[in-house]
């Protein structure tokens, strides 16, 4: 098993790029199968081309062969630029880029080019955008990867369920990019922690703690949104926060293994290290504590400031023993239970494109929302939680009416959020900040 981010999309590209020869495989056989219009190629489009989504990108293409990058789009034409280039200095995947300038779309309403170009749609923009990328890209009958977290808001979460159901009513596929989901270890030990293995489960620590984000200076883009938008880490409409935008990872774990979502949050947080003009609205450091029906609960950590140590992991406690992520299982008394091990170490980040492909293929049913939608609404619970400074239920959580994230944006619109003269956001304040 794998700490979560050691492998991750954003090191894809450059790690991929470095490797000659033998690194596709073609496990599925798509090229045995027609698929659409009578052809056998498989046409995917990308919306959102920052280093997640080109990292998907590429492994989309090493599902098989016959699959195609036929469409790009981004708010920004550099992205899409940098995305291209990128992606053509892995060999092996070069032959099946297919990108012609007027299949480039540098603009907030692209995607629906890039939808109607492809038979597969790959959503990686920031989450405040994904509710409305995903009802597009259903309504249009088109298979989807989507990266978490799958929203910024209740009001988004509910669309996003809502055309969830509608997915599995058209036969259409959907991966969400919760890869832990798809880790052949991490499944394993969930698989023996349901089978009783370490007794009954009645906490998890979750921890996701790293080094900020860099900003983009304003020089470097045209407007306000633009700023906002190439900084989204630092603007709760966009990102969604830390639980949901990075401890999300481990925290969906636990409900996995519970088959259930925490009832309540409580939580503090704050800003420790962000201060001053250009620093959006966005806590650098969260504490969350959720529970389960059951009582048991997740300690869930976040922090996001330099020269801090890192920590990317999820432990579970049980009556019996306890769980690592990474270390496997033990007894009471510390002795190891069990811990996986294989020698090809399988990379979850390409599996779960490799799923998704083969689920179209074979026409069998995979649809990963409703999981996707109830993980990110857990950690926006929590966010909630730490921002108001108050218990906040499941149910208010989930039916709240605040809307972060505008209807309709686009490249002339006014974000939510504006800062004041001298540059600063209004920021939330535990006692005072409303969140439902």
């Amino acid at each position: 098993m794998k700490e979560v981010e050691s492998t991750n999309r954003r090191s894809f590209i450059k790690h991929t790029a470095a490797i000659t020869g033998g690194i596709l495989i073609n496990p599925l056989g798509i090229n045995r199968s027609a698929y659409a219009s009578g052809s056998d190629v498989i046409k995917v489009g990308l919306v959102g081309c920052g280093g997640r989504g080109t990292g998907a990108a590429a492994q989309a293409l090493q599902a098989a062969p016959n699959i195609r990058l036929v469409a790009m789009a981004d708010v920004f034409e550099d992205q899409i630029t940098n995305s291209l280039k990128n992606l053509m200095r892995i060999d092996e995947i070069k032959g099946q880029i297919d990108v012609p300038d007027d299949n480039k779309f540098a603009s907030f309403e692209g995607y629906k080019h890039v939808i109607e170009a492809s038979d597969v749609v790959i959503l990686a923009t920031p989450p405040a955008f994904r509710p409305e990328h995903f009802e597009e890209s259903v309504h249009k009958d088109k298979h989807v990867f989507m990266e978490k977290p799958l929203a910024s808001d209740a009001p988004g979460l509910r669309k996003v369920l809502d055309v969830g159901k509608l997915a599995t009513e058209k036969n259409l596929k959907v991966v969400v990019g919760l890869q832990n989901r798809y880790d052949p270890g991490i499944k394993e030990m969930v698989q023996r922690i349901q089978a009783g293995e370490i007794g009954e489960i009645t906490s998890s620590t979750c921890y996701f703690m790293k080094g900020q984000y860099e900003v983009v200076p304003r020089t470097k883009v045209k407007t306000e949104l633009e700023f906002q938008v190439k900084n989204y880490h630092y603007f709760n409409w966009l990102w969604a926060g830390g639980p949901a935008g990075l401890n999300i990872h481990h925290t969906d774990i636990m409900h996995w293994i519970k088959g259930a979502y925490p009832i309540q949050a409580q939580g503090m947080g704050g800003r420790a290290a962000v201060e001053g003009p250009d620093t959006g609205d966005v806590f650098d450091h969260f504490y969350v504590e959720y529970t389960y029906a059951d009582g048991s609960i997740i300690n869930g950590q976040v922090r996001v400031i330099n020269n801090t140590f890192s920590k990317s992991i999820a432990t579970f406690q049980g009556t019996k023993g306890s769980a690592d992520m990474r270390l496997g299982l033990k007894d009471l008394a510390g002795k190891k239970i069990w811990r996986y091990r294989n020698k090809e170490n399988p990379n979850p980040y390409q599996i779960e494109h490799d799923k998704l492909f083969e689920a179209i293929v074979k026409d069998q049913p995979i649809n990963d929302t409703e999981y996707g939608a109830k993980s990110t609404m857990t950690a926006i619970m929590g966010r909630m939680a730490a921002h108001s400074g108050k218990m906040v239920t499941w149910d208010d959580a989930i039916n709240s009416q605040l809307i972060l994230v505008p209807e309709n944006l686009r490249g002339n619109s006014t974000p939510p959020i504006l800062p004041n003269k001298d540059g600063i956001y209004p920021f939330p304040i535990p006692g005072q900040s409303e969140v439902l």
